[in-house]
């Protein structure tokens, strides 16, 4: 596969692109958002081949990930770049664009009551902001 100006104007490209505030063609992959990410270990791809991915049209691909939804938010990846590309705001905006769609990847009503009482309410806001649409 190769990249081309079609892969990179394909219309689920550009409103990524839109939703993040990100253009994908300043990303050329060096890699130091993946190699400063304190989860890429745990990511199906990691930023930078999600970056990739979408630079290749391989929206199946990024949808399916499990890497928008374990990306903190730390920006690590933007203080890293020499681009100044945010993988963590390209995350954000996927993983938005997927709950809009009405697609939950937890079942956040599922948790058991003894741990929400537990929880602190910040972790339990913030899981709600960043897996309930």
């Amino acid at each position: 596969m190769k990249i081309d100006r079609e892969k990179l104007h394909s219309p689920f490209v550009e409103q990524v692109e839109r939703v993040s505030g990100e253009v994908f063609a300043n990303c050329y992959q060096c890699g130091n958002c993946t190699g400063g990410c304190p989860v890429s270990f745990a990511m199906d791809y990691g930023p930078s081949q999600i970056i990739r991915l979408l630079q290749l049209g391989q929206e199946q691909l990024v949808a399916t990930a499990n890497s928008m939804w374990l990306c903190v938010g730390c920006l690590q990846c933007y203080s890293r770049c020499p681009k100044g590309v945010s993988a963590a705001s390209i995350l954000e905006a996927l993983r938005q664009m997927t709950l809009r769609k009405g697609e939950d990847h937890e079942d956040v009503g599922g948790l058991p009551f003894p741990f929400l009482k537990d929880a602190p309410q910040q972790a339990i806001i913030s899981g709600f902001r960043k897996f309930v649409s």
